[in-house]
């Protein structure tokens, strides 16, 4: 596949993920530290779009079957990318009017983090599985290490201008002044992201690709094709607790660094480009690692090197070291990288022709599945610890240690895995792959 492909579906991938930063990295923060918000609330609110998850399979099937205007993907991320945008561009009004009257201000909330929520299934599923289509096994492991290159390459980016944009905020919270650069963040990321996506996308689907033949499925006959698989149902599990452990703590960790250190919010913003950085580095170094020691031990030591991560993160407030924090989250962001990386190409690769959509559809339900479990039970477990012990550091270390325990049980899953075994016990009717690697 030409490296040009590659780079507008890197496009795609960073339109749709950087809607999420300014949400993940700032508002979650403002919300709680500075508005004074129920993490719980908080938490329902950020998680609540990834209940729409199991969508997913059935976009990806029903996009399998159903070209519109002759293509099978294009119209499905492009409505997905939209979506995105509009709830990110909604959110902060959604905040500030829960601040002044929760009752007024929780229907603008549900629907700016709903619709966010069903862009990204609608995108996510949509794109991966055009990425499948176009690069084919052999590209495959190329095609995520520039995608996700260009992810965490735009995610620091989208941190530094925005930790640049609000320091009017961090000198004047709540203030006019600081609304108002609020705001600007968070309409320019959404007015990028549709730019970007839009520069990645048209053209980049060949129009008058044949849908897939064959019977059409319901959900529930896509859902029981992925789960007629022992191999498909180990995997799911597998990646619904390793992503709690990655993902539950993006709700948290600006507000830890608040709350337990005193961090201003411009500064804690920065905090997601210096994990990105890490990560950055850490899918750089993914690919020749996979290559010496195969996916799935390089999946086993980014889990690890994360876990230890999610271990310092904790030690840091029981120690009320901050400097530690930051060595902490390099730590992190190196596991994460490696984990992220390895993981991506082994979903890509536990796929089965004809069923493309359909199965990327089911691992795009374990990532939201987690995000949700992730979600809430950080938000619920701090705010439980807390106001049992009335201690805001053993409510956030508590988060962060059941999530570093949920990774080592994924671990342990891990070694269960193969992708030969999967290809092996396929539903049948469902044509093989050739040339299929082993973990």
């Amino acid at each position: 596949m030409p490296f040009s492909k590659i780079l507008r579906l890197g496009l795609i991938h960073v339109a749709v993920a950087i809607t999420l930063v300014p949400i993940n990295s700032t508002l979650n923060r403002i919300m709680i530290s500075e508005l004074g918000l129920a993490a719980t609330l908080v938490a329902v609110l950020v998680s609540l779009p990834y209940l729409f998850s199991p969508i997913q399979v059935w976009i990806g099937g029903y996009s399998d079957r159903h070209p519109v205007l002759g293509f099978r993907r294009t119209p499905y991320i492009l409505l997905g990318l939209l979506l995105c945008a509009a709830g990110a561009a909604l959110a902060p009004s959604a905040a500030f009017l829960m601040h002044r009257s929760l009752g007024l201000g929780l229907p603008l909330g549900l629907l700016a983090f709903g619709a966010w929520g069903m862009g990204f299934n609608f995108a996510t599923v949509s794109y991966l599985s055009l990425a499948t289509d176009l690069a084919g096994e052999e590209h495959r492991a190329r095609t995520v290490g520039v995608m996700w290159f260009m992810l965490i390459a735009s995610v620091i980016i989208t941190a530094i201008v925005a930790a640049q944009l609000l320091r009017p905020y961090a000198a004047d919270p709540l203030g006019p002044a600081g609304v108002a650069a609020l705001y600007r963040v968070f309409y320019g990321v959404s007015a990028v992201a549709i730019g970007l996506g839009l520069a990645g996308l048209l053209g980049l689907e060949r129009r008058g690709a044949a849908a897939h033949t064959g019977e059409r499925q319901s959900f529930a006959q896509l859902l029981r094709v992925v789960g007629a698989n022992a191999q498909a149902r180990l995997f799911f599990v597998y990646l619904v607790l390793l992503l709690v452990a990655l993902l539950g703590q993006d709700l948290l960790l600006e507000p830890y660094a608040a709350d337990v250190f005193g961090v201003p919010v411009n500064r804690t913003t920065e905090y997601t480009g210096i994990w990105g950085i890490a990560l950055l580095v850490a899918l750089l170094l993914a690919g020749p690692l996979t290559r010496r020691v195969g996916k799935g031990r390089a999946a086993a030591i980014g889990g690890g090197v994360a876990a230890a991560g999610l271990l310092l993160i904790a030690l840091s407030g029981i120690a009320g070291v901050k400097p530690l924090l930051m060595v902490a989250l390099i730590v992190f962001g190196f596991g994460s990288g490696i984990s992220t990386a390895t993981n991506i190409s082994l979903m890509l690769d536990m796929t089965l022709a004809g069923q493309v959509g359909a199965f990327i559809g089911a691992w795009g339900m374990a990532d939201a599945l987690a995000r949700l479990v992730g979600t809430l039970l950080s938000g619920v477990v701090r705010d439980s610890v807390k106001a049992l012990t009335g201690n805001a550091t053993a409510a956030y270390v508590t988060v962060f240690l059941i999530e570093a325990l949920a990774l080592g049980v994924s671990l342990l899953l891990l070694r269960r895995i193969s992708v030969a075994r999967f290809r092996e016990k396929q539903a049948p009717g469902v044509i093989e792959l050739a040339g299929y690697v082993d973990l």
